[in-house]
């Protein structure tokens, strides 16, 4: 039909349109690159990004557009990216492309179940195919409101920036001449919007941008209103308009459009006015907009007109009218929008209830009777839930999950399975779902597994839990063994181990080991971990090989996989051994081959941690990495292992000293992180603490307030014991030292690793007490019994770990630590014992490397070697400085303080520069930045910033100070 709109011209962007269209010029270069347009509800940015879309349509780029919708909590799968590939099936031009990317057939609805193997198929398909279309012409692909998106298209546009088509090709492959624009309503995202984490994860890639679009300035208002008005307004008007606007476009234009109402003065807010509007039109066009506001922002031209019941002139009359006064929009495929989502939300909210319920009915219906529609049934279930027709909704809900699982999207079935579940006692038996697998302890066990895929994994027992309950008597034995195991394993999840044991115990019980099944198989295989959780590793050993067996002559890849991680685990020197890493990455191998995503990321992180074990920390970074990337395409960054390689990653970048890298990574991820995961963030929280920020050893203590977590309670234990050094309260320290201990350790009175640098802190603080006294001369026996039991447990637990083998070069620098703060708390700091610390922590820890140099300093001084105890503080004082370790500079500060440079050779271990000292000797004279760098020949802001370092490394806050420090620690040279 014909249509007329009126598009309200493009005023006040110059900058970001000029921004926007480099992006697509680098594009068509073979340069792709991402823009994120924010901005809040009304601001303009679809109407940027149609500007945008018809320049690069007009310059030959094939433009292809999808809109993410808001239908409350029903999340249909891929929805832009259905709705893209839905234009690309309909256009002949596209069809070789197409067929030469057959996977990507499942966003239509095609295609056979998928796993979460087949999910990394379909990203890859995709990106394969914008590719594919790239290499025929330049693509602009334009995703709208993201904060709508569901999280498989989150995760599908993850993997399309960071891994898909914005990389550049291997093997010099030409590259993609692509640019992708996405927008979201910067005003929707409040503190745990899902959006969040994404964003900021996103904004990191190099080829990725944010471009936020701001309120317009009140003159570009102003030429807006004349604009948009063919007639003069009074400037009283325009002015008021501009008032009420607010910077905003969209204001703008439904205040100016409600200046000709009949009902007075300009309506204060916007609903009002888009309300006023509304009751301008006809009956008839109210009705269809009415309608319309049901099936949501868009509705296909034949939906509505069935929906609303009229001859299609009247209809056609009706959408002609709503299109005139902007409030509906025609677009591609003979559907309708509202011009922006906030005039539908308006409409929607002024119907009455039970109008609302009988429309959503009617598209129930219909949507019933069209069938076969990728998400479909999702949209049936939220009409027929609206609409309250429980049975139908139940049935739809259960048909959605069905269609989320083939998509690979675990948070959508979930949902989907939750909403059919709290359905099912309130539909009548004989209405209710018939068929295999339709019953309700099978779908809690679906959803079960649904929540341990998403990443909820306390929300996985519960329901696990909940079918063990709904289980009766003549339950299959097999079923009956699934959910047992399955609830084994997830416990494990939760740190409930001998519940897990009890467990799988039961389960393997259940079903004969001979002839071996694949039940069988996974049963034994969620064995093996639970015994090894409590160290019952010949059991755990014997049935491993025999279910190792057994999985290799049923060609059970994935099972294979995850027993020959636990054989690496438990042999031949675990994970950080020659024969367990062979085994591990096998078992990587097998897992992907398999598509068992699960399988691979704990293959992953046990390579990563058996780097981290043996000392290997650069060599452990690309397996965390490899395993985080494989995470985030799976949808599996919040559950267990990903969570714990999200831990990993920030260990050993707080273990190098990358401290500032450590504290951008945790804040990146603290939007994203489910509720038991905020224990990743704990080596960011001890960068706080080692720079003297006691808060954040607080903050570390509120991770016990929940469950108990055994991550949770290692990362606070360590953060409060360093805590209590910093405060010299060393009761606090063993106090805190005994209770974590005992906290962490398991049933049968075994101490885990991470004892002894717990013992070592305690120590610290307890050497500390000691020393303060001998110095006062007091009696420092007081400590000799707590330091007995503080190194007697490191001993212990470095000396003799799993099955009796030492601990790796970790373990064993902090039993170093731990021997030398005990002498230092029994005698007094041992020369011999100290260098030995420092030695052992040479494996790469950079931070406690230079707090055993503090100590080896204060060791030669009281051995009257004071030349080389300046040499040591000094290289501390250095890391101290660079690190931001306040506290450790203090300390290091004081000693020299105390025993200060004794010769010229002394000297060379100043934490200056040579041209450093060069500066601080005219800057004691007096001299500006300028005349600095007349006499030294460089510029002045290069002297400038030689002067910012020499305050940060002396602690000074301004050029007097910095010189009166230079003075007490005979610095100066000049």
């Amino acid at each position: 039909m014909p249509q007329t709109v009126l598009t309200a011209p493009l005023i006040g962007r110059d900058d970001e349109i000029a921004r926007l269209t480099a992006v697509l010029e680098r594009a068509r270069a073979g340069r792709a690159h991402a823009v994120l347009l924010a901005g809040d509800a009304g601001v303009g940015k679809t109407r940027v990004l149609d500007e945008l879309a018809a320049r690069a349509s007009a310059a030959g780029t094939t433009v292809l557009t999808g809109h993410c919708v808001d239908l409350g909590d029903v999340g249909l799968p891929y929805l832009p990216f259905t709705e893209v590939l839905g234009a690309l099936a309909g256009d002949e031009r596209f069809a070789p492309v197409l067929a030469a990317h057959p996977v990507v057939e499942r966003l239509l609805g095609g295609g056979a179940e998928q796993d979460v193997g087949g999910r990394l198929q379909l990203f890859e398909g995709v990106a394969g195919l914008l590719a594919g279309l790239a290499d025929v012409a330049p693509l602009l692909l334009v995703v709208e409101d993201l904060h709508w998106a569901d999280q498989s298209s989150r995760d599908l546009l993850r993997f399309l920036l960071s891994r898909g088509i914005l990389q550049r090709p291997a093997g010099g492959a030409p590259a993609h001449t692509v640019a992708v624009f996405a927008s979201y309503r910067a005003d929707d995202l409040h503190r745990r919007h899902p959006l969040r984490p994404l964003l900021a994860e996103l904004v990191r890639l190099p080829a990725v941008e944010r471009l936020e679009l701001r309120p317009m300035a009140d003159a570009e208002v102003a030429r807006l209103v004349r604009a948009l008005e063919d007639r003069p307004l009074p400037e009283a008007t325009v002015r008021g308009i501009v008032a009420r606007a607010e910077g905003n476009a969209f204001y703008a234009e439904e205040l100016v459009a409600a200046t000709d109402t009949e009902a007075g003065p300009v309506p204060s807010g916007l609903a009002d006015a888009l309300l006023i509007r509304f009751e301008q039109l006809s009956d008839t066009a109210q009705q269809v907009l009415r309608t319309a506001a049901v099936a949501g922002r868009r509705v296909e031209h034949d939906l509505l007109r069935d929906a609303v019941g009229l001859p299609e002139d009247a209809l056609e009359s009706a959408l002609r009218e709503a299109i005139g006064r902007q409030l509906l929009v025609a677009g591609d495929g003979d559907r309708y929008a509202f011009r922006h989502a906030l005039a539908r939300e308006a409409v929607y909210a002024d119907l009455l209830p039970g109008e609302r319920a009988r429309l959503h009915g009617a598209f129930a219906r219909l949507l019933a009777g069209r069938g076969g529609r990728a998400g479909s049934a999702a949209e049936r279930a939220h009409h027929y839930r609206e609409s309250h027709d429980l049975a139908e909704a139940l049935a739809a809900s259960v048909e959605a999950a069905d269609h989320a699982h083939r998509m690979g999207a675990p948070a959508e079935e979930l949902r989907h399975l939750e909403t059919a579940l709290d359905l099912w006692e309130s539909v009548e038996a004989a209405a209710r779902p018939a068929g295999q697998g339709r019953d309700p302890v099978t779908l809690t066990l679906r959803a079960s597994a649904a929540a341990a895929h998403a990443g909820e994994a306390h929300r996985a027992v519960s329901l696990t839990r909940a079918a063990l309950a709904g289980a009766g008597r003549d339950t299959d034995c097999e079923l009956a063994a699934r959910i047992r195991y399955t609830l084994a394993g997830n416990l494990l999840g939760v740190d409930s181990l001998t519940a897990a044991f009890a467990y799988s115990s039961e389960a393997l019980a259940m079903i004969p080991a001979e002839p071996p099944t694949r039940t069988w198989v996974w049963a034994a295989a969620t064995h093996v971990l639970a015994a090894r959780q409590i160290r019952e590793n010949g059991t755990a050993r014997r049935i491993a090989h025999r279910a190792l067996r057994a999985a290799r002559e049923l060609r059970m890849p994935d099972a294979q996989a995850d027993l020959l991680i636990s054989l690496a685990n438990l042999e031949d020197g675990g994970r950080s051994g020659a024969a367990g890493r062979r085994r591990l990455t096998e078992a990587r191998e097998l897992a992907r081959s398999a598509g068992n995503a699960p399988v691979e990321m704990r293959a992953l992180f046990n390579l990563a941690v058996g780097g981290f074990e043996s000392g290997d920390l650069e060599g452990c970074l690309p397996w965390v990495r490899e395993g985080l990337d494989r995470a985030r395409c799976a949808g599996l960054l919040s559950s267990p292992h990903p969570l714990e390689m999200r831990y990993l990653h920030l260990v050993v970048l707080y273990t190098l000293g990358r401290w500032d890298e450590c504290l951008r990574v945790a804040a990146a991820d603290a939007g994203s992180l489910p509720p038991a995961g905020g224990y990743t963030a704990g080596p960011a929280l001890h960068v706080g603490v080692a720079r003297g920020d006691l808060t954040a050893a607080d903050r570390a203590g509120a991770l016990l307030a929940g469950p108990f977590d055994w991550w949770a309670t290692l990362v606070a234990g360590i953060a409060l014991a360093e805590a209590a050094v910093l405060r010299g309260d060393p009761l606090a320290a063993v106090e805190g030292v005994r209770t974590t201990v005992d906290a962490l350790g398991d049933d049968a009175g075994t101490r885990p690793n991470v004892a002894v640098r717990l013992a070592a802190l305690g120590l610290t603080a307890v050497s500390d007490a000691a020393v303060a006294l001998r110095r006062a001369g007091g009696d420092a026996g007081r400590w000799r019994a707590a330091a007995d039991e503080l190194v007697a447990l490191a001993r212990s637990t470095a000396l003799s770990g799993e099955e009796g083998a030492p601990q790796g070069p970790e373990g064993l620098a902090w039993l170093a630590r731990a021997e030398a703060e005990w002498k230092r708390a029994v005698s007094g700091p041992d020369v011999a014992a100290w260098e030995a610390a420092v030695t052992a922590f040479g494996f790469g820890d950079v931070y406690e490397r230079a707090r055993c140099r503090a100590r080896f300093a204060e060791a030669l001084a009281g051995a009257d070697r004071r030349a080389e105890a300046v040499e040591q503080a000094g290289l501390a004082r250095e890391v101290a400085v660079r690190l931001g370790a306040v506290p450790l500079r203090d300390q290091v500060d004081a000693l020299l303080r105390r025993v200060g440079p004794t010769d010229p050779a002394a000297r060379t271990a100043s934490p200056l520069t040579a041209r450093e000292r060069d500066v601080l000797g005219l800057l004691a004279e007096g001299r500006s930045n300028r005349q600095i760098g007349e006499e030294l020949f460089i510029t002045g802001k290069t002297a400038s910033v030689h002067v910012s370092n020499i305050l940060a490394k002396l602690g000074a806050a301004s050029r007097t100070e910095a010189v009166a420090v230079a003075h007490r620690e005979g610095l100066l040279t000049r």
